[in-house]
């Protein structure tokens, strides 16, 4: 009689916690879903990227950067590493210092500008698949980039035909990132599976452990009702 009395309240719990937790439920397995039906190379644009195959430096070049000296009374930025690669018909070396700045400089020392939107859309079409179907290009300093890049970088947004978004660094004329409109319908699915629509990076907040801790609870409960109607069925 006891057990029957408990599991009559087991009952009842589990049907409210089931209307509270159903929705939760239901929206992380239909996100879940979403995010695993295409490979997350995909969902990258890894798939847009063309094999390009790098050239080698001519055997007479002469390299005469030198890194950044010490001012009067000034330090000079910390280096974080230098590399030297051909960029188009010259050897272009860059320069990244440890926040993540760069400079880039021709073999002569001759500091080269920010990348161009000649230059962007040029790289774009290079690299990238369908990358000779551009829309627009627009400039973006590194404090107020488009949420779908989320990097403190300057960079051009090369949007093409299909609705891809290209970005390529101003300061290197790297591919920053691929975002297709399949990654932007990841991305919001991810946001609603973590319960952060604004940053989509908190996977460790008060709502979604109080959510997930309900789901476990409500999960275990229907699990000893399965069971224990199972059993008493099996009896009879």
């Amino acid at each position: 009689m006891a057990g029957q009395i408990m599991m009559r309240q087991f009952a009842r719990w589990h049907i409210w916690l089931g209307w509270l937790i159903g929705f939760p439920i239901l929206m992380w397995t239909a996100t879940g879903l979403l995010m695993v039906i295409k490979p997350i190379e995909e969902v990258r644009g890894e798939h847009l990227r063309k094999d390009v195959p790098e050239q080698a430096l001519p055997s007479d070049t002469n390299i005469s950067v030198a890194l950044p000296e010490t001012a009067a009374g000034e330090d000079a930025a910390p280096v974080r590493s230098v590399s030297t690669a051909m960029r188009g018909r010259e050897p272009v070396t860059t320069i990244t210092y440890m926040d993540g700045s760069s400079e880039r400089f021709r073999p002569d020392g001759t500091r080269l500008g920010p990348i161009s939107e000649v230059e962007a859309r040029l790289i774009v079409a290079e690299r990238i698949i369908g990358g000779d179907a551009i829309v627009a290009s627009t400039a973006f300093d590194a404090g107020e980039v488009p949420f779908d890049f989320r990097r403190p970088e300057a960079v051009w947004q090369v949007a093409l035909s299909d609705g891809t978004h290209v970005y390529v660094s101003q300061a290197t004329g790297d591919i920053a990132a691929v975002r297709t409109r399949w990654w932007r319908a990841f991305d919001f699915a991810w946001g609603l599976h973590i319960m952060d629509l604004q940053t989509r990076e908190d996977t460790s907040h008060p709502i979604l452990i109080v959510f997930a801790v309900l789901g476990v609870i409500g999960s275990l409960i229907g699990c000893i009702l399965l069971f224990r109607r199972r059993k008493a069925r099996v009896a009879t």
